[in-house]
């Protein structure tokens, strides 16, 4: 019996893990092997010199974007939870939930009409005389614009699983911190964010990895000059350059980047 299970198992997984072969495994393979390759066909590192030359500031600004945006998420994100948690109110976690509903394309172009320089911020902030609209500041096109767009696009992600983690704690152990006085901030900071830690390190992956591979909201917001993430230099290399070697350096150095952050979430899944 135990072997007909197993055999059941495998072939029932059978699909997914082929499904992984072909959709993924197999085009980075020929990715990474195409990184190595000239335009003539010649093996040559002279593609990943082209990128440490040409796309270093962009891969630092990247993963400074990626943090930053993660950074915002989960603050609010753990505030936010850790009051739901506590107190409970469907209409706020349902408000918080609807970015997830919502297509990339369609925030980075909310964003951008939102974050303009006579975009609808400046003008309600206009209205109370904070700035001016002859010489109005704008978010948009900055690295500030995209990590703001990329945190409200992520916001429900985060509520999903970190309110899942805060409520797998036992209510018992609110209980105790409540008898000692302890409010909703103190419950979440010293109660449910301790004991929810491997579940905010997973979410946090998760989170942190979508950002690096962020395309259309930055191709919306950003400002076209200056430093780019590393999935827009992919996009102009291929499209206006044809050149697929420095693209596939690139993205194996994408791939690399997040490579830490996924074996550290399939090692505390694996564990779990």
């Amino acid at each position: 019996m135990r072997r007909l299970e197993n055999a059941f198992w495998f072939t029932f997984a059978v699909p997914t893990v082929g499904i992984v072969l072909v959709l993924f495994f197999a085009p980075f393979l020929y990715s990474a092997f195409g990184s190595f390759q000239s335009k003539s066909g010649q093996l040559t590192l002279d593609n990943y010199a082209l990128v440490a030359r040409l796309y270093t500031k962009d891969v630092l600004y990247t993963v400074g974007i990626a943090a930053f945006s993660l950074a915002i998420v989960l603050f609010i994100g753990i505030l936010l939870c850790g009051y739901l948690r506590v107190y409970g109110n469907k209409l706020v976690e349902f408000l918080f939930k609807i970015p997830l509903f919502v297509p990339f394309v369609v925030v980075g172009h909310a964003m951008r009409v939102f974050l303009a320089p006579h975009g609808i911020l400046n003008s309600m902030v206009a209205q109370i005389g904070l700035i001016n609209l002859d010489n109005p500041p704008s978010l948009a096109y900055s690295w500030l614009g995209i990590s703001l767009a990329l945190a409200w696009k992520n916001m429900a992600m985060a509520v999903l699983l970190i309110l899942g983690a805060f409520r797998s704690v036992h209510e018992t152990y609110l209980e105790a911190a409540r008898n000692f006085g302890a409010g909703a901030i103190r419950q979440t900071l010293d109660v449910l964010l301790p004991m929810s830690a491997s579940s905010l390190a997973v979410a946090s992956v998760l989170m942190f990895t979508s950002m690096l591979a962020s395309f259309s909201i930055p191709l919306m917001i950003g400002g076209g000059k200056g430093a780019q993430m590393t999935m827009i230099d992919v996009y102009y290399r291929i499209t206006y350059q044809g050149d697929y070697g420095a693209a596939n350096a690139l993205g194996v150095v994408s791939y690399l980047l997040a490579s830490g952050a996924a074996i550290y979430y399939l090692r505390t899944v694996t564990r779990k």
